[in-house]
């Protein structure tokens, strides 16, 4: 055999090995778009499927006991109730728009009425939650049994920062939420949480 035909014959096997080659290659981009695709198809599909949407809410226990709740959307607050429930809290979780409120009457405050400042921030109420950043933190340890952990969380208008936090802590049966126009929203927005 020749040098040119040795060298001829050693091109084809190149040509056909490169041709091989890129056919694999093809097939596996083929197969990759592919598994790509139905993956993406099914991350759309599933929540339509199954009718589940990203959580309006994540609720942390941290290791002193309490419980933070991060407010993402301000929807699902019965499933919110259902949860903390899990975590050994009876609530009524509200949600308010911008600017309004509950009326005040939802039921009998543990330890009655409270005349002054000083006396709110000595009680269960002003004890049992506090506004953190997005959301709230619940302490478990300021409701008995029987009682009910009462929040009321306005939205901040425009969702910027300004939401507000009211907390309440209701021996006996809670009365539904009526919610009317907070006369002093413009006093208290921006100092939630």
């Amino acid at each position: 055999m020749r040098f040119e035909e040795q060298l001829l014959m050693d091109l084809k096997a190149e040509m056909a090995a490169q041709n091989e080659r890129r056919r694999k290659i093809g097939r596996r981009l083929i197969a990759g778009a592919s598994v790509a695709g139905l993956a993406a198809a099914a991350a759309v599909a599933l929540p339509l499927l199954t009718g589940s949407e990203p959580a309006a809410y994540a609720v942390s226990k941290n290791t002193d006991g309490t419980i933070k709740v991060q407010v993402k959307e301000f929807r699902d607050a019965d499933r919110l109730q259902r949860d903390l429930k899990k975590l050994g809290v009876t609530a009524d979780v509200t949600y308010l728009k911008p600017a309004y409120m509950c009326e005040s009457d939802r039921g009998r405050l543990v330890g009655g009425k409270y005349d002054t400042p000083e006396e709110w921030r000595k009680s269960v109420h002003y004890k049992v939650a506090r506004p953190a950043t997005k959301g709230f933190v619940i302490d478990p340890g300021q409701a008995k049994a029987g009682q009910t952990v009462v929040l009321e969380y306005a939205e901040p208008e425009g969702g910027g920062p300004g939401s507000q936090l009211r907390a309440l802590v209701v021996e006996g049966p809670v009365k539904p939420c009526v919610q009317v126009k907070n006369p002093f929203w413009n006093d208290l927005k921006g100092s939630g949480g």
